[in-house]
């Protein structure tokens, strides 16, 4: 079972941007040791407690402090990009570190309306994402579909795409191109077993991929104890339902505040998103993977490590790292 992690480079309270960023180098160098497959990085805007907005750049200074684990978007939205754009800042880091880059696409603004206008999207650009991919990996490949225009760097470098989708639209798209499929059931889990099979039922091979290939998201709480983790668990939640409720008033919540939040509707509806988390210790963690892996018949799972300081969140992945490769032995 290969494992990945999803680094949303958090800032924490009391924290800046500038400690995320330390805090992101010294996550990936610890999973690079602990034998992860890779680390992504999500797009998103505006929002005080994520500071991934800039995802190639990230991407490029993570890299410059690890050595061969891979590094990639999950994801760009690619709807907010010029696919020339995108292809030649992907180019220039798989010129810079070779073949440890993973482009993963979505077609969400990955953020609100307001933004969205500041973005200068137009809000009916992800209808044009089907060409927009095709567009990207030709550029990519260095076969452009628009004459006289190629990406310098990045035509020639066929850095490896990958949907990312929440819904059936993802899936069929990825099936029909014959790409690798992400599915962000770490909060979108209501479509994750059919958005699957969709894909696997009508998985169309491609020169990217011979057989179909899915990634899904986890949440994960690993500790020493199951007390333990269950509690940092509830920190997560608590700082999820606070960040998402306070996000458009900008508003920081009392703990007395968070309190009456927590037993509210839209609390409840920002929760299930964490509807698939491994909490517990190590082996209870393992064991909670395996089946999620089994049951929605991932190649690869992707976990977002939900402790919110910075040496609690190390201790997770070391712990789930550990314990995944003793179950293997087993």
């Amino acid at each position: 079972m290969k494992l990945s992690i999803l680094d949303l480079a958090p800032v924490a309270p009391g924290q800046t941007i500038a400690d995320s960023f330390k805090s992101s180098v010294r996550l990936a160098q610890t999973a690079e040791r602990h034998g992860y497959e890779r680390v992504w990085y999500a797009e998103h805007h505006n929002m005080s407690t994520i500071a991934s907005s800039a995802t190639s750049l990230l991407i490029s200074h993570v890299a410059h402090h690890t050595d061969k684990i891979r590094l990639g978007s999950g994801g760009v939205m690619l709807p907010n990009h010029s696919p020339l754009v995108i292809a030649e800042q992907f180019g220039t880091l798989a010129t810079i570190y070779g073949d440890r880059i993973d482009l993963g696409l979505g077609r969400a603004p990955g953020t609100d309306m307001t933004t969205l206008r500041a973005l200068r999207r137009d809000p009916s650009s992800a209808d044009s994402f089907p060409h927009d991919v095709l567009e990207l990996q030709a550029y990519l490949a260095g076969e452009s579909r628009v004459p006289t225009v190629s990406a310098t760097p990045g035509a020639g470098t066929n850095v490896p795409l990958y949907i990312l989708g929440s819904s059936l639209f993802g899936a069929k798209l990825a099936a029909q191109l014959g790409l690798p499929y992400s599915f962000a059931s770490h909060f979108a889990p209501a479509a994750l077993h059919e958005a699957i099979r969709v894909y696997r039922d009508e998985f169309q091979p491609s020169e990217q991929l011979a057989q179909p290939y899915v990634i899904a998201g986890v949440g994960v709480a690993a500790a020493e104890t199951a007390q333990k983790a269950h509690e940092l668990l509830n920190v997560a939640k608590r700082h999820r339902v606070a960040s998402f409720l306070g996000r458009n008033a900008k508003k920081e919540f009392t703990e007395a505040e968070i309190d009456m939040l927590m037993d509210t509707p839209q609390a409840e509806q920002i929760l299930d998103m964490m509807r698939y988390t491994a909490v517990g210790t190590g082996e209870q963690v393992a064991d909670y993977l395996q089946h999620f892996a089994t049951t929605s018949q991932a190649d690869e799972l992707i976990t977002i490590h939900y402790p919110n300081e910075e040496r609690e969140r190390l201790e997770s992945v070391m712990i789930t790292a550990k314990a995944t490769e003793l179950l293997a032995t087993k």
